[in-house]
């Protein structure tokens, strides 16, 4: 008899409304800085979204990740001393016109959030040959990408809300932490219940940058040479339009 107990299963359906909560997470996932609410987050919830993370898919299945939960606030003060010298930093590399508006951005939640969460890849995980990454030695970093968004939008639908801080030196942040050098850092998060959330990403309310349109990045069988994009200038709601596929 054949053996068919490594072959797939039938793949499990999605409601109307289940495939909506979906595309719900999707579209109203927010990056978060300043609507934290002091609220604590019970450990049984992040274990549920670190659980979550942590079906990511992985190149090999190597499952790179690890997560530091941070709650002390000794070590955030750490981490917020380490952002605002980097800050300082990046703001001198922004034009006259566009420091103005940088100062005023409220750039990190570090101090607010109840908890700060840094994900890392360990690149030696799975050995020095890893399946899927023989010729494409970056694949385990997406891998760990696809575990920050897995859990960002588990934490939307939670009522989570998250901030991806990714302004400070890597040494430094090395330093405060403890992480060895064959480990990269590849998110330090923000999290923490919100009762408001921005009705789009807060860098367009404030006019830092416009979305994209969908129709000006999708090209059929090979890059078509498109002009080069701009979204500093406002445009149309693209919600509303469905894009043509070429």
């Amino acid at each position: 008899m054949h053996d068919v107990s490594y072959g797939p299963v039938t793949a499990a359906g999605f409601s109307e409304d289940e495939r909506a909560a979906v595309y719900k997470a999707i579209y109203t996932r927010r990056d978060v800085r300043d609507q934290f609410l002091p609220r604590p987050i019970p450990d049984d919830l992040l274990i549920q979204l670190l659980d979550a993370a942590h079906h990511a898919p992985s190149v090999g299945f190597m499952q790179p990740w690890n997560f530091i939960v941070i709650r002390d606030e000794t070590r955030k003060a750490e981490v917020h001393r380490a952002f605002t010298r980097a800050n300082e930093e990046a703001k001198g590399l922004f034009a006259d016109e566009r420091q103005a508006l940088y100062a005023s951005l409220k750039l990190e939640g570090i101090l607010k959030a109840p908890i700060n969460l840094c994900i890392t890849c360990d690149r030696t995980r799975g050995g020095k040959v890893v399946l899927g990454r023989t010729h494409n030695r970056q694949m385990d970093i997406y891998s760990t990408v696809c575990a920050v968004q897995n859990l960002w939008l588990a934490a939307r639908a939670e009522g989570i809300g998250v901030g991806w801080v990714s302004i400070y030196r890597d040494e430094d942040m090395r330093q405060i932490l403890g992480i060895p050098d064959h480990v990269k850092i590849i998110a330090y998060l923000c999290i923490g219940y919100v009762d408001q959330l921005y009705d789009a990403p807060e860098l367009e309310k404030r006019g830092w940058r416009q979305r994209l349109p969908l129709e000006s990045l999708i090209f059929a069988e090979e890059w078509q040479g498109a002009a080069e994009l701009s979204s500093d200038r406002p445009r149309a709601d693209p919600a509303n339009a469905s894009p043509a596929i070429p």
